[in-house]
């Protein structure tokens, strides 16, 4: 076809009666202004053709995937190659009196094909990324880092295939070269060939996601991750600040991922107080009466001191000693109050894990812990629920006699 297209022209140069040198470099020039006639209309009636293709199949079909290819420019880059192909069988016909030109420029034409045909397969990995991204079932899905992944080899095939075309040498002279210099493009490449392990490690162990709250101390990362790549793993902080952080840093540190608090039925609550141990004493049986007008507690007192008159007379304890068989203490009864309250406050969940427990007493003083659960997991909301269950429970320990740990200070006189 290129033959008869190009032939043509230095044959009719001649018989008007033209030097062959003088009908060689015309005819050059004349077949240069044709092919690049035609290269332009290919190009225009291709792109024409493909883009009107896609937009139509695109109105006709409910997937999003081929607007977005259309959105992505696939259909116009892919017009660009088919002029490109046109152009690359040509040259050696246009070029065949001009041997060293025809290397140059067929190489040249060659290498941007293989350029060309790698932008065109990522902007097709790019419109799958984006299509997978919008579906809620794949939006915390790496797809950033599966992309760069899958582009990174294609690359190296790529830049393999250029290096084979431009000195026409064999794949295994190729190997052994890279290998001989293996060293350099590990000291090179290194981070790159980090992230590309890391990615490939975060995505099939499904350490962290799209939407993830992390932390990781050591880089001042507490937030979101907005997004994965080879080489960086961006977080949103909560102060709106962006950190990032190399990709290999999640498989080399250690860090804490919140998505299992998340998905569970509530944020945990683990705060405690410090009680003065000596303000824990037992108490006697006139100061219940007055402990029983706590609703909370008014009918536990009831049955836990009918439990321990029966267990004291059963025994015949002698109880003019007050230390002598069984008591109740305001600590204890304290307790049974923070309990009672935390099951009744509304902003808890009551299937997990509830609990007011004494932790090993300290020179501060006895730590009162609060194990829960806030249902509400939002920062804000969480705050406040544990917030609110504090106030009141600060306020509620006077009302049992005891103190809080301060630590002791001296005042400044006014002179």
């Amino acid at each position: 076809m290129s033959d008869k297209i190009f032939g043509w022209i230095f044959p009719l140069l001649q018989k008007i009666g033209l030097s062959e040198g003088v009908a060689s470099y015309l005819g050059l020039f004349l077949n240069i202004l044709l092919l690049s006639f035609l290269t332009f209309i290919i190009f225009w009636i291709f792109k024409f053709v493909l883009v009107a293709i896609m937009a139509i199949i695109a109105k006709k079909t409910r997937t999003r995937f081929d607007n977005l290819l259309i959105n992505s420019k696939s259909a116009k880059y892919f017009s660009h190659l088919i002029p490109l192909l046109f152009v690359y069988k040509s040259v050696p016909i246009i070029l065949k009196d001009f041997e060293y030109w025809e290397i140059v420029f067929g190489k040249m034409i060659g290498i941007y094909i293989v350029i060309l045909a790698l932008w065109i397969t990522r902007t097709i990995l790019n419109a799958l990324k984006t299509y997978f991204n919008q579906k809620p079932k794949y939006a915390d899905k790496p797809f950033d880092s599966y992309v760069q992944v899958i582009m990174f080899f294609f690359w190296i095939m790529g830049v393999a295939y250029i290096i084979l075309f431009l000195f026409n040498t064999s794949a295994k002279a190729l190997i052994t070269t890279l290998g001989a210099i293996s060293a350099l493009i590990i000291l090179i490449f290194r981070d790159t060939i980090l992230g590309l392990v890391a990615s490939i490690q975060v995505s099939i162990n499904d350490m962290v996601r799209i939407g993830d709250w992390i932390t990781i101390e050591k880089f001042g990362a507490d937030g979101e991750v907005i997004e994965i790549n080879l080489a960086t793993v961006k977080v949103r902080n909560f102060d709106f600040t962006t950190t990032t952080i190399p990709t290999y840093s999640l498989i080399s540190d250690s860090f804490r991922n919140w998505r299992g608090m998340i998905q569970s039925g509530g944020r945990r609550i683990k705060r405690h107080i410090l009680i003065r141990s000596s303000s824990i004493r037992f108490l006697k049986p006139n100061e219940l009466v007055a402990f029983q007008k706590i609703h909370l507690i008014s009918n536990y007192i009831d049955n836990r001191q009918t439990e321990i008159s029966k267990f004291n007379e059963s025994h015949n304890i002698d109880k003019s000693l007050g230390l002598n068989g069984r008591n109740m203490t305001n600590f204890g009864l304290f307790r049974k109050y923070v309990t009672n309250y935390l099951h009744q406050y509304p902003g808890l969940n009551k299937d997990l894990v509830l609990l007011c427990r004494p932790l090993q007493a300290t020179p501060q003083g006895v730590p009162l812990e609060i194990y829960a659960f806030s249902v509400d997991k939002r920062f804000e909301n969480y705050e406040y629920i544990m917030a609110d269950i504090f106030d009141h429970i600060y306020a509620a320990v006077g009302y049992f006699d005891l103190e809080l740990y301060e630590m002791p200070h001296g005042e400044v006189s006014k002179s």
